[in-house]
């Protein structure tokens, strides 16, 4: 069975915008990258590393430099794509993408509270607690649109399924990067940001539940006859 899912809701989202303007530059990018054969796991890992040193700043209270560095660090995410795209798609380069995301994500929200960790290693823990609870919807959600053949173009050509929601890509680094210019409303960012996390992590499963539940419905009826 092949499920071609839609889901127009995320197509408003602010990841949504951003997508339609930086894709085409990007490609550019990317192909005078491949000329100078630098792979998409090159970009993955050099994005990793930046987004570390980040964290490291962030930790030092070297806030606006933390920033920059984050950019720069989600600059080359975003390239590992381009580069694959005009390649290939591999199933390891989709692993590392997403996994080495979640760290540097979560790696920098700890740097706040390694920087003042009376302020804001409470809200710091709850963001880092939400952020679970988007990773793991969306990767549970991935692996059974896997085992259903389902598919979806609404961030082009991936290597897993890719469901949208409130908190997606682009408002995480906004998110981080406001944390980085705005550091003493770190936890004011911080618990707003968590709560957006927990309403995305809702709406996966009320997703999941129509998904699967009417696929599971299905098989029972088809046993059934």
């Amino acid at each position: 069975m092949v499920c071609v899912a839609d889901d127009k809701g995320s197509r408003f989202m602010l990841d949504a915008i951003i997508r339609k303007r930086i894709d085409p530059p990007l490609a550019e990018i990317a192909r005078y990258a491949l000329k100078w054969r630098i792979s998409a796991t090159t970009a993955t890992i050099t994005g990793f590393v930046l987004g570390l040193a980040a964290t490291g700043l962030v930790a030092s209270e070297v806030y606006l430099p933390a920033a920059v560095m984050l950019l720069l660090s989600r600059f080359f995410d975003a390239l590992d794509g381009a580069i694959a795209r005009q390649s290939r798609v591999t199933d390891l380069g989709g692993f590392l993408d997403i996994v080495l995301d979640f760290i540097v994500y979560a790696s920098v929200v700890f740097g706040f509270a390694l920087a003042d960790p009376a302020a804001n290693a409470l809200a710091a823990a709850f963001l880092v607690t939400s952020f679970i609870a988007t990773a793991s919807t969306f990767l549970a959600y991935a692996v059974f649109a896997a085992k259903h053949d389902m598919t979806t173009d609404i961030r082009g050509w991936k290597s897993l399924y890719y469901l949208g929601g409130l908190t997606e890509g682009t408002e995480t680094i906004l998110c981080l990067v406001l944390m980085c210019v705005f550091p003493a409303w770190f936890s004011t960012i911080a618990v707003v940001y968590a709560v957006m996390c927990w309403i995305t992590a809702g709406t996966r499963v009320a997703a999941a539940v129509n998904t699967f539940g009417e696929i599971d419905r299905a098989a029972t009826a088809g046993t059934a006859e």
